[in-house]
């Protein structure tokens, strides 16, 4: 798989792509000043953003990954099939915790061709930070750089890791989510009225649908939202960005 020099948040950059499958999943975006603002807070090398809150798209599957690591090491990785002998990366898969490499390598060191480009590189101590919702991780935001981080620098990136994954990932996210979790405009719609706290007799005022349409509108949703009601299938959807 060759890596795209797509950037995702320039813009009107996702204009040609007709859904989120026909985007190229491995994507360089070289110098970005949204990433930038927070290098200068910790300096870090280089960034990897992985997943999407869509099925199939979550950490681990390797279909959504926007970095600024060298081309010619994502390439070689992912052509070496590195991911599946890689300990960080198997680590990471299996914790909801922050992954720090020179931690994993002290019990598992790492596959020799992986050291080689990792040196030819200079893609050092990888820290990854789990990106979570509802106790289900979907993306994970990772950092590397040459020194190890401090105490007070993890603790930072830490809490930025979140807002960087949802800088970067708001295009995609706003241009393809509904589609791909198959909200019809009604269903969006009638979420879009619920979360002004109209009722569903309301709802149904305001956009002509009759109430028991509203309801199956608005159940539907929860259902595809994973939401348990209809206040959280709105706060989901606002986290999602689906509506205002």
């Amino acid at each position: 798989m060759s890596i795209s020099s797509l950037s995702v948040v320039a813009p009107n950059a996702l204009d040609n792509f007709c859904d989120l499958q026909s985007v190229p999943a491995l994507r360089h975006f070289g110098r970005s000043e949204i990433v930038d603002r927070f290098r200068r807070a910790v300096p870090f090398d280089y960034i990897i953003i992985s997943g999407l809150d869509v099925e199939e798209y979550r950490f681990g599957k390797g279909h959504s990954i926007d970095t600024d690591l060298p081309p010619a090491f994502m390439e070689s990785y992912v052509a070496d099939a590195l991911s599946k002998l890689d300990p960080f990366v198997i680590a990471a898969k299996t914790t909801l915790s922050k992954v720090v490499e020179r931690d994993i390598y002290a019990a598992s060191p790492p596959p020799l061709r992986l050291a080689y480009l990792a040196q030819m590189f200079g893609v050092h101590n990888r820290t990854l930070f789990p990106v979570k919702r509802n106790g289900l991780m979907y993306g994970a935001v990772c950092f590397t750089r040459r020194e190890p981080f401090e105490a007070d620098e993890l603790a930072f990136l830490e809490i930025v890791s979140e807002p960087i994954h949802t800088v970067v990932t708001r295009p995609l996210m706003e241009r393809f989510a509904a589609q791909q979790l198959r909200l019809s405009k009604g269903e969006i719609v009638c979420l879009a009225h619920a979360s002004l706290g109209l009722t569903s007799e309301e709802i149904a005022t305001a956009t002509q649908y009759q109430v028991d349409t509203v309801n199956t509108y608005i159940k539907a949703a929860v259902k595809k939202l994973g939401a348990t009601n209809r206040s959280q299938a709105v706060a989901e959807a606002i986290r999602r960005r689906l509506i205002d």
